[in-house]
């Protein structure tokens, strides 16, 4: 069975879906079967993409116009592909620079191959960059990442999200503006309080920058002995 996608950036009318929806017709796919979106290809919340992916079964066949209208970057694309795969579903291009894609086919396999060792490339290409960058800031006296941070409501929250059983660590972290090693510092896996969390539970918790160095007992000065001379 064919399944369409189609999509234009802009919904004021200067754009239309018409030159789409006739090349998805005439490549075979039922009208009933096109799923739509009037929204920049950057976006995450595509409705229509959604409906799609969710309704598409394996054994089925995505068709496009063009490999534009799918993914919002190259390994976006790529990513959506492969899991497209995994489910056991083809990808047909019809025309632009992927018109020789069509995973149901062993040339069209190997064409996206090659787009799929491009944006591996393109990950170690940014994964080196970024080392690089740190690596400069570190000689220089100034180090990566985030500031830890963790306050009593910021905590509360990732007990609660943390304790759903569907819950994804990295997601959590990223709502609630932490790394995912913070949060598992204070939060276990189930949503309890580790041993730090539980000092910010209690009011405890001082942030290591605010700590006071521990005082010392005054030294009585200890008197010299003088030998005696004997004079």
């Amino acid at each position: 069975m064919l399944i369409g996608y189609v999509r234009v950036s802009k919904s004021d009318g200067t754009q239309t879906l018409a030159p789409q929806r006739d090349a998805l017709l005439a490549a075979g796919v039922d009208p009933v079967r096109i799923y739509e979106d009037l929204a920049s290809g950057r976006r995450d919340d595509r409705p229509g993409l959604v409906a799609c992916l969710k309704t598409i079964q394996p054994g089925n066949t995505l068709v496009l116009w063009k490999l534009d209208r799918l993914g919002r970057d190259l390994r976006h694309l790529v990513n959506t592909v492969e899991d497209l795969r995994n489910r056991g579903v083809g990808l047909k291009v019809l025309a632009g620079a992927g018109a020789q894609i069509d995973t149901t086919t062993a040339n069209g396999r190997l064409a996206f191959g090659i787009f799929a060792a491009f944006a591996e490339f393109e990950r170690e290409l940014i994964a080196e960059r970024t080392m690089a960058g740190l690596a400069a800031a570190r000689a220089r006296g100034r180090m990566g990442g985030r500031p830890r941070k963790m306050d009593r409501a910021t905590l509360v929250m990732a007990m609660s999200a943390m304790a759903d059983r569907k819950a994804v660590a990295t997601e959590v972290a990223a709502r609630l503006g932490l790394t995912t090693t913070t949060l598992y510092a204070y939060v276990n896996g189930d949503g309890t309080p580790k041993a730090a969390g539980q000092a910010v539970l209690d009011g405890a918790h001082r942030p290591a920058t605010a700590m006071k160095t521990r005082s010392r007992p005054p030294q009585i000065p200890r008197r010299r002995s003088y030998a005696s001379t004997g004079a």
